[in-house]
């Protein structure tokens, strides 16, 4: 690797010593005064500059010849120019009010900026684009700062997650337009009933931390504030194809109207994915539509928002057992003999490779149908005060449906059953197990500006859930009393989410801004019925939260400023917690001190952003190395753990061909005290192991990327990137026994763009992952019992892909 980088910078050599033509300007209203932040690139090329206070730019590192560039501001009219450079050049732009009112306006209240000192990352659309070959969200995201991603299936299609500084989904609150995402009792985000969703992103801010108040589940890792595509100024069709490797398939097709008499629009998407996976009989079939209708009135915009996603996943959730993964024979045969395994069972482990599924059932598939229905609507009420709101529906249902082996018919509420004078206990079945539910609520944020140093806004929400869980047999060897529409347990989950919050941001001098967001949070949640192991459920609880937060920013000069801040968060139990909990133990919410310390810098060239965290938790829900039938882990509270870290997240534009992005996230995460569970199968009853100051689980002390880009000419770009992930731990002891091994892995992405007449842009991309083919793997879990006199461990892994490729087509017209 060392030689390959000196070869690189040694070829580029070359390139440092071209002479460089600049642009200069200053960008103004129609009244001349100007618009400082205000964007300028060059098309195709990642070289922009942001205006100064003063409305002045630069634009560097240029070469001789034709360049088109564009010019962007909030609340404006955006405006191109050509130009053919043979020397340093000064142009002006006067931008004009846009006539109606800005799509920005719809997530402004729950996203940070500059003065909320908060700390943050936006992700453009372009930049969205360039990444989006198929493969869910998270894998878009990976290389921003402490990211680290994982997949079922191995290759980025299905099943995926994402765990922000060691936080997993269920921590990482997620919005579409100020819309929660979260699923309101597991309170993850499956991004698998989202597929393609980003190919009708416009942008995206990942808030780390606590961050600022939102709608949803309390932000205990990130926050993921997403918001769908814009109108675009004139009509458009697009198509996009993506083959790569394990037979994936990715078509979409988009179309938009433009504006409409300057008033209306209509946008809509329909994509398709299809994979078979890395992992052995881990296909997906992934379907999804967007459509999109807006009235842009001088002071109003009204949005409808339908979309939907279906996915038929075969699972892999139960990854693959360390023997198997590290090819000992031995150790196979001996997790055979300790399981029980069937002699296909058996045979399948013995000889599948790192690609070993459990799995053999044709069907045993995930199967669920998502639909959202949004209406937005803002309005500019005066020049001082602007409101906007949020209706939404979000309806869905599913099931898994799994082979079972052997199980006792007493276990489905289902009679013995007596045959030639043989008593039937158990059976092979198939069972089914639903969702059903639906989520609908309210949004809503008043922002007030009376002075130009002063701005308030008071938002908050009202959401509703209801979820149906529900089993069902659809076939058994020996049916018993049983039949194919019988509920086997039913239970039924109702939960409602209301939150108020108000932020002001005060500059009491010109080069300091104050920040300061109380939100009051109020969950009542309610489940009753049987669960899947026949228990009654009755559990009902109502969590009363205040979230505070305080920062400051302090611009010392331009291009640069630091800030601080204090923030408050907490966060309900999930419904697992709640269900899984030992009898007569109630889970508690849990309670997270935040504190940020960060510094910013950019200009021209240099884009820099560091800073350190401290983030205090008091009854922190763990995993305890424990799972249930379908992978999850088991939790319990903790009374203290904490993680204190720093990320580092830096760009530099060497000259107009050569650009270096890079990013490091380290850190410390510990449990002050913790116990350890783990049945005792010798004498009964469970085994108790006490420690102190260990590490939190899944959570890697290092996260590092770095990404070379080469722009060679016009339109064509090479990007050669690497991760790397440092150990993490399967459990909460710190046992080296336990641990997924730290990985460098290393990506390619190349893209040229192209256009012909009656075409206005062909891109040709290709993606090849893991470079290197390294094995290895991105997640897994443990498990623990004694038995015989010692303990047995069980950990088991999902194996990533080796070297891999996609390679995608998109045509707009």
């Amino acid at each position: 690797m060392k030689k390959l980088l000196f070869a690189v910078f040694t070829a580029m050599m070359p390139f440092f010593a071209l002479a460089q033509i600049s642009i200069t300007g200053k960008v103004t209203d129609n009244n001349q005064k100007p618009l400082p932040g205000a964007t300028i690139k060059v098309r195709n090329r990642k070289t922009d500059a942001v205006s100064t206070a003063d409305g002045n730019f630069t634009l560097s590192n240029l070469s001789a010849g034709n360049y088109v560039l564009n010019v962007s501001y909030l609340g404006y009219k955006s405006t191109e120019q050509f130009i053919t450079l043979t020397k340093n050049e000064t142009l002006n732009f006067i931008l004009t009010p846009q006539a109606f009112l800005a799509d920005e306006v719809i997530v402004r209240a729950t996203r940070a900026n500059e003065k909320s000192a908060t700390t943050y990352k936006n992700i453009g659309k372009a930049e969205i684009q360039e990444n989006n070959f198929g493969q869910d969200l998270p894998f878009i995201l990976q290389n921003t700062p402490g990211v680290v991603v994982t997949s079922d299936a191995g290759a980025g299609v299905g099943y995926t997650g994402i765990r922000i500084r060691g936080s997993d989904n269920s921590r990482i609150n997620v919005t579409v337009n100020g819309i929660p995402i979260n699923d309101s009792e597991s309170q993850g985000t499956f991004y698998v009933n989202m597929p393609d969703f980003a190919s009708s992103v416009d942008n995206i801010q990942i808030q780390r931390g606590v961050g600022t108040s939102t709608n949803g589940a309390g932000a205990f890792g990130a926050s993921l504030n997403i918001q769908t595509t814009a109108s675009e100024m004139e009509p458009y069709a697009e198509v996009n194809s993506t083959y790569g490797s394990f037979d994936t398939w990715k078509n979409t097709v988009k179309v938009g109207t433009g504006l409409i008499n300057n008033r209306f629009s209509f946008d809509g998407r329909l994509s398709r994915i299809s994979s078979d996976g890395y992992v052995d009989r881990g296909a997906s079939l992934l379907k999804s539509y967007f459509m999109s209708g807006a009235y842009h009135g001088n002071k109003d915009l009204l949005r409808i928002n339908v979309f939907a996603g279906s996915e038929k996943t075969y699972q892999s959730w139960n990854g693959i057992p360390e023997s198997r993964l590290n090819n000992d024979v031995a150790g196979m045969q001996a997790y055979i003999d300790r399981n029980g395994l069937s002699p296909v069972d058996a045979d399948n482990l013995l000889n599948s490779g790192r690609t070993y599924n459990s799995f053999l059932y044709d069907n045993q598939t995930d199967n669920y149908w998502q639909n959202h229905y949004q209406l937005l609507y803002a309005r500019q009420l005066s020049d001082k005060l602007s409101f906007n709101g949020a209706l939404h529906y979000t309806q869905g249902e599913g099931y898994y449906e799994e082979y079972r082996v052997q199980n006792n018919l007493t276990d489905y509420g289902l009679q013995p059953i007596v045959i030639g004078g043989t008593t039937i206990d158990k059976t092979d079945l198939i069972r089914r197990r639903w969702l059903d539910n639906d989520f609908y609520g309210v949004t809503y944020a008043l922002n007030y500006v009376p002075e130009k140093n002063l701005n308030f806004t008071l938002g908050g929400a009202y959401n509703e859930y209801k979820g149906a869980h529900f089993g069902q047999i659809i076939w058994a060897q020996y049916a018993s009393n049983g039949s194919i529409d019988r509920h086997y347990y039913d239970n039924d989950g109702f939960k409602t989410d209301f939150n108020i919050y108000g932020k002001v941001n005060y500059s009491p001098i010109e080069n300091l801004s104050l920040f300061m967001d109380l939100q009051y949070r109020r969950v009542y949640y309610d489940i009753a019925g049987t669960e899947n192991k026949l228990n009654t459920l009755a559990i009902n609880e109502t969590l009363n939260f205040f979230n505070p937060k305080f920062g400051a920013t302090y611009f010392i000069n331009p291009e640069s400023n630091l800030y601080a801040s204090f923030s408050v968060a907490n966060k309900e139990p999930n419904r697992d917690d709640y269900t899984d909990a030992a009898v007569g133990v109630f889970p508690k919410p849990e309670n997270l001190n935040d504190v940020e310390l960060g510094y910013r810098f950019k200009n021209k060239q240099f884009n820099l952003g560091a800073n350190a965290y401290g983030m205090f938790y008091k009854n922190q829900l763990v995993v305890t190395g424990k799972i249930n039938d379908v992978g999850g882990n088991y939790r319990q509270n903790v009374d203290k753990s904490y993680r204190l870290g720093i990320e580092i997240d830096g760009s530099y534009i060497i000259n107009k061909s050569f650009a270096l992005n890079a990013n490091a996230a380290l850190s410390r995460n510990k449990i002050k005290n913790f116990t350890e569970y783990y049945d005792d199968y010798d004498n009964g009853g469970q085994v108790v192991n006490n420690y102190s100051l260990t590490d939190i689980s899944y959570s890697p002390a290092a996260v590092l990327f770095g990404e070379l880009v080469y722009k060679p000419i016009a339109g064509f770009a090479v990007a050669l990137q690497s991760k790397y992930v440092s150990k993490q731990y399967l459990d909460n002891t710190q046992n080296n026994d336990r641990t997924i091994n730290g990985y460098w892995v290393s990506n390619a992405r190349l893209g040229y763009d192209f256009k012909f007449a009656g075409v206005k842009n062909v891109n040709l991309g290709l993606l090849v992952n893991n470079l290197f083919d390294k094995k290895y793997e991105s997640n897994g879990y443990t498990y623990g019992y004694l038995s015989g006199g010692s303990r047995v461990t069980e950990n088991f892994y999902y194996p990533q892909a080796g070297t891999n490729f996609l390679l995608s087509l998109n045509v707009k017209f």
